[in-house]
């Protein structure tokens, strides 16, 4: 079995490097030139790297005559709720035309197609009132975020090119998703960064927070991946999966979860302007029914676990670092 990556070198990404050559699997990974590739350092030995860009028809024409993929696991793209506000364009480009260029080389080639795993995500529903939660798939999407706007694009892509060619794209909605090698640039590794700081005396003790109130359905990245493997295994092409836990968990909760781990005893916590959302939803999480019936899929590693991975991978990397 020929895997086929994209994306590889990213926090999911190497996560599903990792599941997929548990499983026996011959793994390549595509990634531009210019990616940070410590995330798969340790990987590197046993995978097939392949330097494309998404955003470039022929360089990805030219990755599937060289990988020959049966399966394919499209998790590249601009994955930052925050940078879109900042970079609406950019954001489409990348995660768009990027999955335009994958389906349209896919569909040239012609032959026996690969299983292709299109990633979505929780944002794609947007505007969601408590009385509608948790969220099925069968939810309105009312996407409040260029981000979320790219994942509905590539959401519809992929069920377009099932239905119009015969593609056999699946559609995967994952919810909040946590783990070791989590971008700094997202709440928990954010929280655990400065802690680690703190420790090592490199920050006064202040962490700088957004909102607090907000309430979010999380799982471990590890879980997730083992999700999106068993989606092409057993998962029905051209239908749409929620990957979540089933309820919510207070960015607050998560503060206090990393203050009670510190080392550190009296930090002050300071709200940042900059942190905060233009627009924003009190409460979300959802129902994994779908994917639970169709392929026996249920999270079995605890948050808290998650949480503490999170803090020691960041404790180690902050020492390191020095």
């Amino acid at each position: 079995m020929r895997v086929l990556i994209t994306g590889i070198t990213g926090f999911v990404g190497s996560h599903m490097a990792e599941y997929a050559l548990a499983q026996g699997a011959e793994v390549c990974g595509a990634c531009r030139w210019r990616s940070n590739t410590e995330n798969i350092a340790t990987l590197r030995s046993s995978l097939r790297i392949i330097e494309a860009d998404l955003r470039d028809q022929s360089s990805v024409q030219e990755m599937l005559a060289t990988t020959q993929p049966d399966l394919i696991f499209h998790l590249a793209g601009q994955s930052q709720v925050m940078t879109s506000w900042h970079a609406p364009a950019e954001t489409l480009q990348t995660n768009v035309i990027g999955q335009v260029h994958l389906l349209e080389a896919i569909r040239q080639r012609g032959g026996k197609f690969p299983m292709v795993l299109v990633v979505g995500s929780s944002e794609e529903y947007g505007l969601v009132e408590e009385r509608d939660l948790p969220v099925t798939e069968d939810h309105q999407l009312q996407p409040l975020s260029p981000y979320a706007v790219s994942k509905v694009s590539q959401d519809l892509l992929a069920y377009q090119y099932f239905r119009s060619y015969g593609i056999p794209c699946i559609r995967a909605r994952a919810f909040n998703h946590d783990g070791p090698r989590r971008g700094e640039v997202f709440v928990t590794s954010a929280f655990a960064r400065q802690i680690a700081e703190i420790e090592q005396g490199l920050r006064e003790p202040v962490i700088l927070v957004g909102n607090l109130n907000a309430r979010r359905d999380y799982t471990d990245v590890r879980d997730i991946v083992r999700g999106y493997w068993l989606l092409l295994e057993k998962g029905v092409p051209g239908e749409v999966y929620n990957l979540c836990s089933g309820r919510s968990h207070a960015i607050r909760e998560i503060l206090d979860f990393f203050l009670a781990q510190s080392k550190v005893k009296k930090i002050e916590v300071r709200e940042d302007p900059t942190r905060l959302r233009p627009s924003d939803l009190p409460n979300l999480f959802g129902s994994a029914e779908r994917i639970r019936a169709a392929t026996g899929w249920v999270p079995t590693i605890p948050f808290e676990q998650t949480l503490l991975d999170v803090l020691n991978y960041w404790r180690e990397r902050v020492k390191a670092e020095g």
